[in-house]
């Protein structure tokens, strides 16, 4: 028999650390009523308030860290005593040694194995023999397809991942770590990976030095372990797969024209001497949006709502490059790496950079059909203004399509 929802509270100032244990949290328990807090002043003040089932709190939360609520918490005698999970950078003997006095649940150091954490949530969420029933969220009644779009723009939790990379994680666990080259490697296909990826590593405990705009650039500053537990992170996310056949063949041209136009821009780039990574990952998000809507349109459906090929371009067409920009937004993607992007739809006016010309001829170069000749290309004012000669566009790939 289904119990009551469990209320967890998470103490953890990282955005995106946050973000993660909130998933695994769900994909413990997908009826979870979670409770994300930024600071340990917040975090004792929500406890004393309700008790939760499970508190997971880092050590270095601002005001009150980690360690003094939960001998907070401790000091209270409960019985039994309230699950606790502890996590923390610091892995020496003296912290190791105050922690255990205070009987955590679980320590657990970061960068933290998720499997193993998830499996410690299932044992503190779940009871033996209770079931455990999550229903997709309905839909407002009379709510058009416009208007659920709408309401979903500023949520959207992005686009879904791609297979290959998916299987790759499921690989990844408990096999042999790879190494950041390798990493990058297996990573790079992925818009959306390699969006949440570069945000991640730009948010303010991450931050050191200038900013993060490739996908090599991130790992370096994550690490290989903690950019492993994120992107396990995301591919336990409901929707993370396009399941319906229509949205997935759309997908697919999608990741294909993202594929196509990063892969121009880093051989246009390498040609020019410009930044080659930075240009291949404007042309692999740039249609991040479309990808996002696509997973969106996929819970309408799924919530009941029609879906027919009209109606996917539709709202492709109309509503694709708000969900792009309201993402880039909201996970604070570095404005020279949004104006990167932005330039494989129109240059506008002004000075451009060597970069941005280039992925806007790149995004013109995808477009060309099989029997077009690439000369055509020659009076586009990106190759005019990168004075580029008919031999060096003719010798330009003709890339095929990515699935």
């Amino acid at each position: 028999m289904a119990q009551a929802a469990p209320r967890v509270i998470i103490g953890e100032s990282d955005r995106w650390t946050s973000d993660l244990l909130s998933q695994l949290v769900r994909s413990a328990r997908c009826d979870a009523e979670i409770v994300t807090l930024r600071d340990g002043h917040s975090v004792l003040e929500q406890w004393r308030k309700k008790s939760p089932v499970l508190l997971i709190a880092d050590w270095s939360l601002p005001g009150v860290g980690g360690l003094d609520v939960l001998r907070e918490v401790r000091r209270q005698r409960a019985q039994p005593p309230q699950p606790f999970f502890l996590i923390t950078e610091k892995v020496d003997a003296a912290s190791v040694k105050a922690a255990v006095s205070l009987a955590p649940t679980a320590y657990l150091a970061k960068p933290f194995n998720a499997e193993d954490l998830l499996k410690r949530l299932r044992q503190v969420l779940i009871k033996p023999g209770e079931e455990v029933v999550c229903p997709l969220p309905e839909r407002v009644p009379q709510q058009s397809l416009d208007q659920y779009l709408e309401a979903c723009r500023e949520s959207a939790a992005g686009a879904p991942m791609l297979a290959s990379v998916q299987d790759t994680l499921g690989l990844l666990q408990g096999a042999v770590v790879p190494d950041l080259d390798a990493l990058a490697l297996r990573f790079r296909p992925d818009p959306q990976l390699t969006a949440q990826l570069i945000a991640a590593a730009n948010t303010a405990s991450q931050h050191r030095g200038g900013s993060c705009q490739t996908l090599p650039q991130a790992l370096q500053r994550l690490g290989v372990k903690h950019s492993l537990n994120l992107a396990l992170g995301l591919a336990l996310q409901r929707g993370v797969s396009l399941d319906d056949e229509l949205l997935s063949a759309t997908g697919l041209k999608v990741w294909a024209q993202s594929q196509r136009v990063a892969e121009l821009a880093h051989w246009l780039a390498g040609e020019l001497e410009a930044d080659a990574e930075r240009c291949f990952t404007a042309g692999l998000l740039h249609r991040l949006g479309d990808l996002a809507l696509l997973r969106t349109l996929q819970d309408w459906h799924g919530s009941g709502g029609e879906l027919d090929a009209a109606a996917v371009d539709k709202a492709l067409g109309k509503h694709a490059a708000p969900y792009g920009s309201a993402l880039r937004t909201r996970w604070r993607l570095p404005l020279e790496l949004r104006e990167l992007i932005a330039a494989a739809y129109s240059l506008g006016s002004g000075v451009f950079s060597r970069e941005a010309l280039v992925v806007n001829l790149a995004a013109e170069a995808a477009r060309l059909g099989p029997e077009q000749p690439v000369s055509a290309l020659q009076q586009h004012k990106a190759a005019r203004m990168l004075q580029l000669d008919a031999r060096t566009l003719e010798r330009m790939p003709r890339l095929a399509d990515v699935v």
